[in-house]
Order: structure tokens, then sequence, then C-alpha cells
């Protein structure tokens, strides 16, 4: 099979500037690109690298891209570099657009992806979140992610109070610290979310997990962690490709699982590994625009742990 690549770059700016550990994003900036085969028919997809998550840059994304012929075989796709998932990511569910793939989901095939599946918010880091979240709750959001790691420990552990205590009775809260904790912080970070769990014992509760409190290199204490504390942890950073689930995977950690799979590889393999493995798996946005975001959320739809919101919830940061 052949196929004509066209691809254009893209920029489009937050609405705000999104605060994390690793500091200030600004504007997401991508690749649009699309495969037409022989007969015409058409598959598009993106490529949303973040480089600061493990994948490649933009720049070697768009090279990848230029360096191609306009007119390649089907197997050009399918030997794309591990080292470029996020190349990977977009051209296979381009590929998989032509050819007519439909997943096998059948609860779903009725439905919008958006409704089809449960979405977790993400709310502004800081004090923002005090007031951002009674919007979002009133256009049906009932999980939310907060960044956390960003302004100094005491101040938001004192906002954390207040936004559990805020929050309403359904309400899930899960805390994204981004890799960007110390030891110390990571514990009185759990420590606090035990105390609001217990303070808040007469439901389920209100904190669901704390998010990659430490680096990826340090899984073995985040392992410890996990055993110390009554407060699931997640693994992001940590898991960024495929290659790093699986080594992830393979050392045997105990919780959560954020798969963004934008960045994380190939769409083929990381099916096989579910096929192989059953773990509780959260699919999160990197900010594609909806080219990527239905991609995204059709191996959501396939692959996650469907007792939990999907993180998908990102559309409030853009203006369009």
């Amino acid at each position: 099979m052949l196929y004509q690549l066209q691809f254009q770059s893209y920029r489009r700016p937050f609405k705000y500037p999104l605060q994390t550990s690793h500091g200030t994003w600004k504007v997401r900036e991508g690749i649009l690109l699309q495969l037409t085969n022989q007969t015409g028919q058409v598959g598009r997809g993106e490529i949303a690298p973040l480089s600061w998550f493990g994948s490649e840059t933009l720049e070697q994304a768009l090279d990848f891209c230029r360096q191609l012929p306009t007119i390649f075989m089907e197997d050009t796709i399918f030997d794309i570099p591990y080292a470029l998932p996020a190349c990977q990511f977009g051209f296979e569910m381009a590929q998989e657009q032509v050819s007519g793939f439909r997943f096998q989901v059948s609860e779903f095939e009725e439905q919008p992806m958006d409704s089809a599946l449960v979405q977790s918010a993400l709310l502004p880091a800081g004090e923002g979140a005090l007031s951002v979240w009674k919007k979002l709750w009133q256009a049906g959001y009932r999980t939310f992610k907060w960044k956390i790691g960003v302004e100094a420990l005491e101040i938001e552990l004192a906002l954390l109070e207040r936004l559990a205590h805020d929050l309403p009775k359904a309400a899930r809260l899960r805390l994204d610290a981004n890799g960007g904790l110390s030891m110390e912080a990571a514990i009185a970070w759990l420590s606090a979310c035990d105390s609001v769990s217990a303070d808040l014992s007469v439901r389920s509760p209100i904190i669901e997990y704390l998010e990659q409190p430490l680096p990826p290199s340090q899984l073995a204490q985040m392992m410890e962690l996990s055993k110390q504390h009554s407060t699931p942890l997640a693994l992001d950073e940590s898991v960024a490709t495929l290659a790093q689930l699986q080594d992830c995977h393979t050392q045997g950690w105990p919780g959560i699982f954020i798969i963004k799979p934008a960045i994380s590889g190939s769409p083929r393999r990381l099916r096989q590994f579910f096929q192989d493995h059953s773990i509780d798996a959260v699919f999160s946005s990197v900010f594609e625009t909806e080219i990527g975001r239905q991609a995204g959320l059709q191996l959501a739809a396939e692959l996650g742990n469907r007792d939990r919101a999907m993180g998908y919830g990102t559309e409030h940061w853009f203006d369009e």
C-alpha cells in the first residue's frame, strides 16, 4: 500500500499559561498530518511531542516529516524509530483511519467519544483552583486534577485543605506533582492526603491519587511510599513511553499507570501490551487538537479502566 503525505505545523496558545513543576507553558505546538492511499481514502493524525516528558522535540518530529518522500510504502510507518514516539502515534493512527480499522468496544460504538467516557477536568495551579472547579462542576465534571509543586509547600497544603472541604461529596480530586517533589515534600503531601481522607471518612476518599510525586529515577522510593500511605500513587512521567511502561511494570509497580497515548509510541504495540497485561490505567491528554484527542479517546475506550475518569478534560484551557 502506498500513501501520500501532507503535513503542517500549528501553534495553539493557552487561554492562560499552564503552571507545572516543569515551568510555565504558554503555547501548544505540534504537527497535523494527512495520509491518502491509492484509492483516495484519507486518514488524519497528529504529532504532539512533549519533550520534557521524554518524547522527541517538535523540531525532531518536523525533521522526520520533511525527510519522508511525498509518497511512501506502508512499511515506512511501522518502521518509525522508537526515539520518535509521538511520530509513531500520529502516523499509525492516521494509517488506521485509512485502512478502516474500527475498535471493538460495543457499548461505546453509538456514542461520541466525549460522552462515552467520563472525564477529569484540569484545574489551574494555586488558589485559582478554588473558584474554577465550580464552573467545571456546573459543566458536568465530577473528577478534578490539580497541579502541585508549583508554590511553597505550606501554601499548597493549606489550599488542599480548603479545596477538599469545598468540593461536593460526589467529587474526586487528583493531585499531580509532575515529579517535582523532594522525598520530604512527598511524605508531607501523602500525610496530608491521608489526613484529609480520614477527616472526610463519611464518604469515599475524596483524593483519588497522588500522581508522580518523585522523578522517574526514584521508582524504588515511590514503591516504598506506596506501602506506607493509604493514598494511592500513580506513575506519569515514569511511564511516558511504552518502553518505560514495560520497564515499570516489569519492576512490579503496584499502583496506577497514567498513559499519554500521543507520546506513548505505537498504538499497535500499546494494544499488545494491554492484551498481555492487566493494569489499572488512566488515559490522559497532552493538550492535543481534536484530531489527536479523538485518537487518544479511542484508545482510552479500548484499554482504559472505565471505573476511573479519563484525563481529557482540558479543552477549557483554549479559546476555541
